[in-house]
């Protein structure tokens, strides 16, 4: 759990509040001058836009959308071009100009290095693409199946290190889309507070009870399940039909690596099945890649359903589900997302099989254990600078996420315009995809880094730190001394 300073929370209350209450009072005029003007057109209608609904984006979202949805215009290699824009009617309306900055990427997930043009990949995606087209134009079930996705999903198997696997086009409906064909009335979905969103849709479109626990907290998670297992089905007191628990390798907006092994325990003590996601954590993590799962020392056969995406380290799109025969056969029989669904695009699927074989050295090269040496090393490198600094990071070491807390509303712009006025480019995260208090910056940290990258983006966000004051923690007493040092020169 994040411990927020007393007065950093108490100032960032405040500032919600000023801009709630302004917000408010513009509003009360707004509908104001509708009423006299006589400019509702509705004729009837409902409002499709709530007021209420859309407030935080009307009155909060357009003041700071320039620091959201940057249009780029080129690979999101570790260096990328970013499309400048402007707007004259205060921020309700962007746009792009013919001018572009060459920009240090730490926003994309480009965890290895394979969204750029790759010297193994590439050549062969574009083969592809002249043999098979950009799509299949039909489901798995129809014509959507190639040679390439028959491949793609033993290797993707082979690799997780499970008997069998599937694949889908896009990584967000992996999860949205499985959950309900497994679980349904009558089973119990325990997941981590701070799971990602297409996980709580997923579960809540599969009609299954649903239970939370803390984020990250094996003694609560077992306090829940004995609570559950008591009591049984709401109403009627039944057994459960199944329990499944729901977490992820690396948390997205955390950089925070899972408690696998005791979670992993828990759910052996009380007979639930585990879920896990690594979006974030295969091909990032481990010693050849292998996710959370080869980190820490977990068998791949002690959890259930594995389940990641390819648009992270892979550099291409789509998920996997991996498991074993009977429940992909299943999953192949009823899941939508495979029986109505457009395949995923073979050029796609062959960056993926590619960058795998990369990874695993099948090319005939050591660029992939190169790769995974240099996003381990990078990683852990950054991390304990900005610490250094006297940043708030969260996260552990290893993991390629690395949230730096913002906190107050008024320096979310600021930080992240700062950093692209000074040609690094920054991800910037605040409600709903984070708590209302817990504002941050998330860094991207990726194998196509160069020290003298991580150098150059360290002295910026220092510069801007200082500038915005989000240097919650003292400096450490050597970096003290190297900046002031930096500042004489």
């Amino acid at each position: 759990m994040i411990a927020i300073p007393y007065l950093t929370a108490l100032t960032t209350y405040f500032s919600y509040g000023l801009l709630f209450a302004f917000g408010q009072i513009r509003d009360f005029f707004r509908k104001f001058v509708d009423w006299c003007s006589s400019s509702n057109n509705l004729q009837g209608y409902a409002p499709i836009c709530l007021g209420l609904e859309d407030f935080y984006t009307r009155r909060l979202y357009l003041r700071i959308q320039d620091c959201f949805g940057r249009p780029i215009a080129s690979a999101p290699d570790a260096w990328f071009d970013v499309v400048e824009r402007y707007s004259n009617d205060n921020n309700k309306t962007l746009k792009r100009t013919s001018n572009i900055s060459r920009c240090l990427n730490l926003g994309s997930y480009n965890y290895l290095g394979f969204a750029a043009a790759d010297e193994y990949c590439t050549p062969r995606a574009i083969e592809t693409l002249k043999k098979f087209s950009p799509s299949t134009c039909s489901s798995r079930v129809d014509g959507g199946t190639t040679v390439l996705h028959n491949e793609l999903e033993e290797c993707v198997a082979r690799f997780v290190g499970k008997p069998a696997a599937i694949v889908f086009g896009m990584g967000y409906v992996t999860n949205s889309a499985i959950l309900p064909v497994l679980m349904g009335k009558g089973s119990l979905i325990i997941s981590d507070s701070l799971n990602h969103n297409s996980i709580v849709n997923g579960a809540r479109g599969s009609g299954a009870t649903i239970r939370v626990f803390q984020h990250n907290t094996p003694s609560h998670l077992e306090e829940v399940l004995r609570e559950q297992i008591a009591g049984g089905q709401p109403r009627t007191h039944r057994p459960w039909k199944k329990i499944m628990v729901i977490v992820e390798g690396i948390y997205s907006m955390e950089g925070e690596l899972c408690k696998l092994p005791e979670i992993i325990a828990i759910c052996k003590k009380y007979k639930a099945y585990t879920y896990l996601d690594e979006a974030h954590s295969i091909g990032a993590v481990g010693k050849t890649g292998r996710g959370v799962c080869e980190l820490l020392g977990v068998d791949t056969a002690d959890v259930d359903v594995m389940m990641g995406t390819f648009t992270k380290s892979f550099g291409s799109c789509g998920g996997y589900i991996a498991g074993s025969k009977e429940l992909i056969q299943y999953l192949k029989y009823t899941c939508p997302a495979h029986l109505y669904a457009t395949s995923i695009s073979p050029p796609c699927a062959q960056q993926i099989i590619s960058s795998i074989k990369v990874v695993l050295g099948e090319d005939g090269t050591n660029r992939g254990a190169q790769k995974l040496a240099r996003i381990r090393e990078n990683s852990n490198f950054f991390r304990s600078e900005l610490i250094k600094m006297g940043f708030e990071v969260l996260g552990d070491n290893d993991s390629p996420v690395m949230p730096i807390m913002l906190y107050n509303p008024a320096k979310i712009p600021a930080f992240s315009r700062e950093c692209l006025r000074q040609n690094v480019a920054v991800v910037t995260v605040a409600f709903p995809a984070t708590p209302l208090l817990l504002a941050r910056a998330r860094i991207c940290i990726s194998a196509s880094h160069t020290k003298e990258d991580l150098i150059k983006a360290l002295e910026v966000i220092s510069k801007v730190g200082d500038l915005v004051g989000i240097k919650y923690f003292p400096t450490e007493p050597e970096k003290q001394q190297q900046d002031e040092r930096m500042k004489s020169e």
